[in-house]
């Protein structure tokens, strides 16, 4: 019978610990050549600085990145009225940060197409000053009101380049309105012309000679 001292000893079980040797070997080996392989398929220590394409044309920006070898992606779109339609407005990672090779770098540009803005629901359900502030927050811009028959301030329609609008008509961003303001002189002077019209055309009776 086997000793457990004898099993142990190099000199009486040389075939035991070369096995235990060569499976070390082997575990380390592959240990080593998954990191070295890691490392060769990550660029382990190699990084690109991302470029500073804000302001720039599209093509403009990705050619920059691909020169860093960078992918560009847009992934969305603003409208500024400043500044020339397809310019990079934003740009994600930012500018300066350090990014693995084939990075996508994601873009927003400045719209080729002016946006179309829907009228709110003000007309004849608001005050000139409410419809007024509520327009101009959503960053339409009004010419001098034009004054219609009605009760004072109240707003009875909006126009568009002479075009009459209904509530929820789309109309471009930041597009010049008019809103037609009710005026109670207009409406009494109005209502006088036309009672004074009817008074003057009742006159006389005329008798029609023929039936005698």
């Amino acid at each position: 019978m086997t000793k457990l001292k004898e099993f142990f000893s190099f000199k009486h079980n040389r075939f035991f610990w070369w096995n235990i040797i060569g499976m070390i070997v082997v575990i380390v080996g592959a240990i080593v050549g998954t990191l070295f392989w890691l490392d060769a398929y990550t660029h382990h220590g190699q990084s690109y600085l991302v470029p500073n394409v804000k302001h720039k044309s599209l093509e403009q920006a990705q050619l920059l990145l691909q020169n860093q070898n960078m992918q560009s992606a847009v992934v969305d779109s603003t409208y500024v009225k400043e500044l020339s339609p397809g310019i990079i407005l934003e740009q994600k990672p930012e500018a300066g940060m350090r990014v693995k090779e084939g990075r996508t770098i994601y873009l927003t540009i400045n719209t080729r197409e002016v946006p179309r803005v829907r009228i709110p629901d003000i007309i004849d359900n608001s005050s000139m000053r409410q419809a007024a502030a509520k327009l101009k927050a959503m960053k339409f811009k009004l010419t001098e009101p034009e004054l219609v028959p009605g009760e004072q301030d109240w707003v009875y329609g909006i126009k568009y380049r002479g075009r009459k609008l209904k509530s929820g008509d789309k109309v471009p961003f930041e597009a010049l309105l008019t809103l037609c303001i009710g005026d109670t002189h207009l409406r009494d002077s109005l209502a006088t012309d036309s009672l004074n019209f009817n008074l003057n055309d009742a006159g006389e009776a005329q008798v029609d000679d023929s039936w005698f």
